[in-house]
């Protein structure tokens, strides 16, 4: 288990399923991640099912203090030669928004990625409509990094999508 200042981090296990999938199954949830089709429990158990021989990712199921499961995040696209990784992140638990715990889970998973994994790079994708979001990356250290043009349909347009990065020494900054 890893522990943030407010969240720990644990495996996703089988019993967070259900929950998994009434949170994928909310649009405001999704709405900025790449699942756009609802998800039955059948596709989330033949996920979970494959997750446990997957060493190109590390998953974890976001709690807070009290042992509520609010969320997953994970670094996935682990690529051990270049020592890079891809983080992605869904709180789903609305009523959890806007507290602190994004932050502080991807902080975790950070400190986790540098100093255990001795990962050299983290990225991200985040979409042009998601303030939140990019305040919650940048305050960890993130930088823009890139610009993808109309990379995303969703409510009736095309949104621009951002790359970000931040690398071990610029977190390593951030946590001096």
């Amino acid at each position: 288990m890893l522990h943030g200042e407010r969240v720990r981090l644990r495996a996703i296990e089988r019993t967070d399923l259900a929950r998994c999938v009434r949170w994928f199954n909310d649009p405001d949830v999704v709405r900025h991640l790449t699942i756009y089709a609802p998800l039955s429990m059948a596709q989330e158990e033949r996920w979970f099912e494959r997750l446990q021989d997957d060493e190109s990712r590390h998953l974890f199921a976001i709690e807070t203090e009290d042992a509520e499961h609010i969320g997953n995040l994970g670094l996935e696209d682990l690529n051990w030669k270049d020592r890079s990784a891809q983080l992605g992140i869904a709180i789903g638990h609305k009523g959890h928004w806007g507290h602190g715990y994004g932050t502080d889970a991807v902080r975790t998973v950070l400190r986790f990625a540098f100093e255990e994994l001795n990962l050299h790079r983290v990225w991200l994708t985040v979409h042009d409509d998601n303030p939140r979001a990019i305040r919650c990356y940048e305050k960890c250290g993130f930088r823009r990094e890139g610009l993808d043009r109309e990379a995303r349909y969703s409510d009736g347009a095309y949104h621009d999508s951002f790359r970000m990065g931040i690398l071990d020494y610029e977190f390593k900054h951030t946590q001096d």
